[in-house]
């Protein structure tokens, strides 16, 4: 299998000048730890995350051991401080990202993780932002068995139809929905917690689709953490 075959997209995302308590928002809202940043154009020009937020002066978390000072150079404090003080997104963000292309296959995503020590992956096609791989899909993979090296032209043919059916609906958001398909057997996961209705309408729309075999639910709904 391929990136193409397990990213998400759309990308949720944020730009340079959104604060920092808009990007904390947007990671809560969403129930995702990293989010790529992009300019107007589209462009990916960096990638922050939690662990971005772990030193925060507004959290009180900010370093202040006297003898990390002691032992750190000035730039490095002052690049700390930057981190822990700054209100725009373009400064506490990492700029040098690592990236893949639609093509790469997932055991060269799963090394590029590894080896960089990163969760997720944006995934660009001649400089834009097409989608993302997480750990998460990754998993995802796993669990619904879709262990095959490389996925069926037909298998893609059908998620590609799937997604952009549902991305002309105006009652999903498919950023946070994740579909494989192997052998005509496709898996709805997500990493948001979804709506009784819209869960069962993402299902009918995958059901309803050309070529489909079955479809295997693993979304999360509201009802399961106590919501209406």
């Amino acid at each position: 299998m391929k990136a193409r075959d397990v990213m998400v997209s759309p990308v949720v995302t944020v730009m340079p000048n959104c604060s920092v308590k808009e990007l904390a928002q947007t990671l809560l809202k969403h129930h995702i730890s990293g989010v790529p940043v992009v300019d107007f154009q589209g462009w990916l020009v960096g990638i922050v995350s939690e662990g971005d937020l772990l030193h925060r002066s507004e959290a009180g978390t900010e370093r202040r051991s006297q003898w990390l000072r002691l032992m750190t150079a000035d730039e490095t404090l002052a690049a700390e401080y930057i981190k822990a003080h700054s209100r725009k997104v373009a400064d506490i963000m990492v700029r040098d990202v690592v990236t893949a292309d639609p093509e790469t296959p997932l055991d060269e995503i799963a090394f590029l993780m590894e080896t960089n020590s990163i969760k997720r992956v944006p995934i660009v096609s001649n400089g834009q932002l097409v989608g993302i791989v997480s750990r998460a899909n990754l998993i995802q993979v796993v669990a619904s068995k879709n262990i095959g090296l490389e996925a069926k032209q037909e298998d893609a043919a059908i998620r590609d139809r799937l997604l952009a059916h549902l991305k002309g609906q105006p009652w999903t958001h498919t950023s946070l929905l994740n579909v494989t398909v192997n052998g005509g057997l496709v898996h709805l996961l997500g990493n948001d917690i979804f709506r009784d209705r819209e869960r069962e309408a993402i299902r009918v729309a995958a059901e309803s689709t050309a070529g489909v075999q079955a479809v295997y639910d693993h979304l999360v709904t509201e009802s399961h953490f106590g919501g209406a």
